[in-house]
């Protein structure tokens, strides 16, 4: 006897395969948690949007600067703190969208500061007044402001280099060409990387 068309129908149904995302290590989740204890509060940043190789790790890293030392590699959108044992706390940048932007050389982080004013350059005022035209007073320190939650400001020969090392609202632009030629950094590690280096630290900047 031969089966029914609703027994073959029952028979050759195949189940669609369930997908699940990748776990994430909650090493990471904590890392880039929620931060409730600032003056505005910093969002969590959502890892699936940021791609594993831009979280920040610790690495080999051979060099012949001292530890202390930051090194931001623009090409690689990498950022170094060199430590002892060619070690080095690895940082995902976003970098300048113009080379003709961007900083190159040596420098000093001359001054460090939380929740930072932001005032556009007379450059970026006249490159896209619209844009900035807005801001040419300045904008202070807080949930909206492009520096994120901390800045470092590169000097060189004792004056600022106009160059800055500064936190994001938007993570999900590490490892991209973003900014108006400084470094940017996710908001936890911005913080991090404040606690950790000095006013007066060494900067070098490799520009592609």
């Amino acid at each position: 006897m031969g089966l029914s068309a609703t027994a073959l129908s029952a028979c050759s149904t195949t189940r669609q395969p369930v997908v699940q995302e990748p776990t994430i290590d909650p090493y990471y989740l904590r890392m880039y948690a929620p931060i409730t204890t600032e003056p505005f509060p910093i969002a969590g940043v959502d890892l699936r949007q940021v791609d594993p190789k831009w979280w920040r790790q610790e690495v080999p890293y051979v060099t012949s600067e001292r530890p202390g030392t930051i090194v931001v590699d623009t090409p690689a959108r990498y950022l170094y703190l060199v430590m002892e044992g060619s070690r080095a706390l690895r940082y995902g940048v976003g970098v300048g969208k113009e080379e003709a932007l961007e900083f190159r050389g040596e420098a000093v982080i001359g001054r460090k500061a939380e929740w930072p004013r932001w005032t556009p350059t007379q450059s970026m005022i006249k490159r896209e007044p619209d844009r900035y035209g807005p801001y040419a007073g300045g904008m202070p320190g807080g949930e909206t402001n492009p520096l994120g939650a901390r800045a470092l400001y590169l000097y060189r020969n004792g004056g600022d280099t106009l160059f800055r090392l500064h936190g994001t609202t938007e993570p999900y632009t590490i490892g991209t060409n973003v900014s108006s030629g400084c470094i940017r950094l996710m908001n936890q590690d911005v913080i991090d990387l404040f606690g950790r280096v000095p006013v007066g630290a060494r900067v070098t900047v490799i520009s592609g």
